[in-house]
């Protein structure tokens, strides 16, 4: 599997050549397919680092269909590419690890900004230990994978695990939302504080799953959150 392989799941076809040919053009392994089915036979067979999902396909959904991805494999990027302005998909997607969410139409050079903003958060990630332990916690950054305090074990997105590497990393300390901001998606993306809300609900919960509270993610009014460790 090449790092830069894209599969592409868009079922208009101009459009889903324009990206396959222009992502191409940009170095990625590019492949298109244009319904779910395809989608399931070519994720399969070609492991493809990066996917992005249109929502609306003709034999199914792209919610659906990300949701079986990150069921198979847990280190695959998944995006979302729609002209669905939703905020309850917005937050479906994120909420089952989805890296992001393109609202059409966007510009191309929007989209392989991100995807570079992705790649590069996604080697911050695989650089740190294999390993967290905190109490009956534990963080797997390599794995995309969180255990909370009942031993469940549940995915991450690249976003997420980005974030709770940063918070580490700066553990005691308030990181500001507007340094999550520009360290993870960069300094010409544009996402809300909202955004970042979002992506720490699941990690608060995660944290609060352990009666010990061995680990805790708090809230600092008008700037940011702070990862706090017992005796630390």
């Amino acid at each position: 599997m090449s790092e830069l392989s894209v599969l592409i799941v868009e079922d208009e076809p101009n459009l889903g050549e324009t990206l396959r040919d222009y992502l191409r053009a940009k170095k990625f392994e590019a492949d298109l397919a244009v319904s779910c089915a395809e989608a399931r036979a070519k994720f399969t067979a070609g492991r493809p680092a990066i996917v992005i999902l249109d929502i609306g396909l003709p034999d199914g959904d792209g919610i659906s269909l990300a949701r079986e991805l990150r069921h198979q494999r847990k280190d695959c990027v998944l995006l979302f590419c729609t002209a669905l302005n939703d905020p309850g998909l917005r937050v479906e997607g994120l909420e089952l690890g989805a890296e992001d969410y393109i609202t059409k139409p966007f510009e191309l050079k929007e989209l392989t900004l991100r995807l570079d903003r992705i790649l590069k958060s996604r080697q911050v990630s695989l650089e740190n230990p294999e390993e967290y332990h905190f109490g009956k916690l534990l963080f797997w950054p390599k794995r995309f994978e969180l255990q909370d305090g009942s031993g469940a074990i549940t995915p991450l997105g690249q976003k997420e695990c980005a974030i709770l590497v940063l918070l580490l990393q700066r553990k005691n300390e308030v990181v500001a939302r507007d340094l999550m901001i520009e360290t993870i998606w960069g300094e010409n993306a544009f996402p809300t504080n909202r955004t970042i809300d979002n992506y720490i609900v699941k990690l608060r919960k995660w944290a609060d799953s352990d009666s010990e509270r061995g680990l805790q993610i708090t809230s600092v009014r008008g700037i940011g959150y702070k990862l706090e460790l017992k005796g630390n």
